[in-house]
């Protein structure tokens, strides 16, 4: 795979704006550079994410292209993702990208991998879940936490708005208590679950909890969950990206949110397993982190 795997049709080719054809033709792909692309070129170079059709000053914008942007390899990247608002902005997206049902990610993403590994033994393929609390923690637990029972060679991110945001706003597991919404207005009654902490005690061997208030603290744990992925086994990254129309926040007040929630509720949780802890020092000294 290479700058192939993003084609405009050509039925459609002289209707497509600049910005849609530059992306198909300067897409910064890692193995066509002499260095690893990452997160300080975002302002410099052709993102694989050119626009989106979320809301102005959306926090998961904002991840998606951290995470974009930190991928090791992405023209060997397949990203499954759920139904949320995150998935209105992967059809924008010069990278394979499969939709899977509300919930099942993670199942279509272990059948992906395992597929890839038999088609392509002799090349790494990092496939990479990127869903909503709902789909992850509520809708789809069970086929998450199955993921890290098998110990399938996943990285799972949960962009965690802590609402149902496309659907009209209703709690989640991952909503803070005391929380209110518009179709939650008595309050949640109990706890977010802290789901880094359940991934760590279903098997992963890489787990954080971290807001995108931080560019680069993104890029690194997202570089250092996929390393270990290829190698080692499950890896979980649960990114706090505040829905601010739900939360009642005018556009340009996401950053202060997360900022915000980084001294309060959001402190860096970060476990590493032994083995994942040793593969990390193995790729330090490759040059790879």
């Amino acid at each position: 795979m290479s700058y192939d795997i993003y084609k405009i049709n050509p039925e459609f080719r002289d209707i497509m704006p600049q910005e849609i054809i530059d992306l198909e033709e300067k897409a910064t792909w890692s193995s066509f550079r002499e260095k690893p692309r990452g997160i300080k070129e975002i302002s410099e170079t052709k993102e694989l994410l050119e626009e989106h059709s979320l809301c102005a000053g959306c926090p998961e914008a904002m991840a998606l292209r951290y995470v974009l942007a930190s991928l090791p390899t992405p023209e060997e990247t397949v990203i499954v993702n759920s139904t949320g608002c995150t998935s209105l902005m992967f059809p924008h997206i010069a990278l394979h990208t499969v939709h899977s049902l509300f919930g099942n990610q993670n199942a279509v993403a272990s059948g992906i991998k395992r597929v890839l590994e038999w088609r392509f033994p002799d090349r790494q393929k990092d496939v990479v879940v990127l869903a909503g609390d709902g789909a992850t923690v509520d809708i789809g637990l069970d086929y998450t936490l199955q993921s890290f029972f098998r110990q399938e060679k996943l990285t799972t991110i949960c962009f965690d708005n802590e609402v149902y945001a496309n659907t009209g706003g209703q709690e989640s597991g991952m909503t803070a208590k005391g929380q209110v919404f518009k179709m939650a207005p008595t309050g949640k009654k109990f706890e977010k679950v802290p789901m880094w902490e359940l991934a760590k005690t279903s098997g992963c061997h890489y787990s954080v909890n971290i807001t995108a208030s931080a560019p680069k603290a993104v890029a690194k744990v997202v570089r250092e969950a996929i390393l270990i992925a290829r190698e080692i086994g499950p890896t979980f990254i649960n990114i706090y990206t505040p829905c601010i129309l739900e939360i009642g926040l005018n556009a340009n007040d996401g950053l202060g949110e997360m900022k915000e929630q980084d001294k309060e509720r959001f402190q860096l949780y970060k476990y590493v397993s032994p083995e994942a802890e040793a593969y990390l020092a193995q790729c330090k000294e490759k040059g790879l982190l």
